[in-house]
């Protein structure tokens, strides 16, 4: 069984092959971060999966606000190399919710925890946050939970 992290060696070994570019900077900044994040406290260890998953949603995270400054700033050929690398990272994370699925959710647990007005947000998203798992930002589900709310 491949590892994750193995499996980004593997692509990144096979981008650098192939001379693309934009794979093998990704991927190699990437992996840097998840070797910092192993070498990180007082012990060398070994991440998991899930650990790894983490450390890719985070560099995509960095990606899209990156992405996002750059726009605001007016220099449209850097933000779309931000996104470019973006796409590359989203191809390791888990299929993302469409905003009907998440808004289903949320409904869900609005009902579920009889919550309503905008001091209910903790609750609900107690509710929330392990039903969607990785599959959405928290600033995606916050907004969701307060729409919900609201309404």
């Amino acid at each position: 069984m491949t590892t994750l992290k193995q499996q980004l060696q593997e692509d990144l070994t096979a981008a650098i092959k192939a001379r693309d570019e934009l794979r093998s900077s990704t991927l190699r900044l990437t992996l840097s971060a998840v070797t910092s994040e192993e070498v990180a406290g007082d012990t060398k260890r070994e991440l998991s999966d899930d650990e790894v998953l983490k450390v890719i949603a985070r560099e995509a995270k960095k990606r899209r606000e990156a992405a996002t400054a750059f726009e605001n700033a007016g220099r449209a050929e850097s933000a779309a190399q931000e996104r470019a690398e973006g796409v590359v990272l989203a191809g390791y994370l888990p299929q993302q919710l469409s905003d009907e699925e998440l808004a289903s959710i949320v409904a869900e647990a609005v009902a579920e925890s009889g919550a309503s007005g905008p001091q209910a947000m903790g609750a609900v998203m107690k509710l929330v946050r392990p039903k969607v798992g990785d599959r959405a930002e928290g600033g995606r589900v916050a907004a969701a939970v307060k729409a919900a709310l609201a309404g």
